[in-house]
């Protein structure tokens, strides 16, 4: 069964990637709606960062990556990034010279706008971290860190979203604050995202769809329906 796309939405038809003469990935297929949270879960070396970086267009692969508009029509769209990991440990930045050099052209230590100030600080207040905007980034815990790291990947607002393990080795409140702010960004922003994932107690709680990859997908579905299964089982037993 098709599935009909709402106001736009994002199909990936029949990727494959190999490095050499390894297969990392083959015939994924995918369709993602806007206003959906979709989890990509799998085992290490499963394929799900490879697939983040097809998407970005940063491995070589075939098949296509089509996003569509209202009017079913192929577009460009705006993709926003989130990665595990944002080297900034040495950096004398503060978080307002980090986004304002991500989202500008100017210098990362350039006179600071006042009305670009204002424009960062009101972005923040999305979430929750309008008073870290004079911090130092190398001194923002994990969490933090990562609402930082959202909130340059939301300027502008993108139409599909891209965390590719954003919230590994952060604690437990960190981690439900990241999801709350996922889950405001979906229902505010309609925005398509797509998430990879290995905490299963809040993909079960927040994800509208999930998908089981190992090279290729072989569970997708409801996270319920997903994480009770067979195949989801015999890789991480019962959750």
């Amino acid at each position: 069964m098709v599935e009909k796309c709402g106001y736009c939405c994002t199909k990936i038809r029949n990727i494959n990637v190999s490095f050499g003469e390894k297969e990392v990935l083959k015939n994924v297929n995918i369709h993602i709606h806007c206003g959906k949270l979709t989890v990509i879960i799998g085992e290490n070396g499963a394929g799900k960062s490879t697939l983040i970086k097809a998407i970005l267009g940063e491995v070589k692969h075939t098949g296509k990556i089509l996003f569509k508009d209202r009017e079913e029509s192929g577009s460009k769209i705006k993709i926003g990034y989130v990665p595990q990991k944002l080297d900034m440990e040495n950096s004398p930045a503060t978080v307002f010279d980090v986004i304002s050099s991500y989202t500008s052209n100017s210098p990362i230590f350039a006179v600071k706008s006042k009305k670009k100030y204002n424009e960062i600080y009101e972005h923040l207040k999305d979430f929750g971290a309008e008073k870290l905007i004079d911090t130092k980034i190398n001194s923002l815990s994990g969490g933090q860190l990562q609402r930082v790291m959202l909130a340059i990947a939301t300027m502008p607002y993108p139409d599909l979203l891209l965390l590719d393990e954003p919230i590994s080795g952060i604690d437990r409140n960190g981690k439900e604050q990241f999801y709350q702010n996922i889950n405001e960004l979906k229902e505010n922003h309609d925005l398509a995202i797509i998430l990879v994932s290995h905490d299963f107690e809040y993909v079960k709680k927040y994800a509208d769809k999930v998908i089981l990859l190992d090279k290729t997908i072989i569970a997708k579905g409801k996270p319920e329906e997903v994480l009770k299964s067979k195949e989801f089982v015999e890789r991480f037993g019962e959750v």
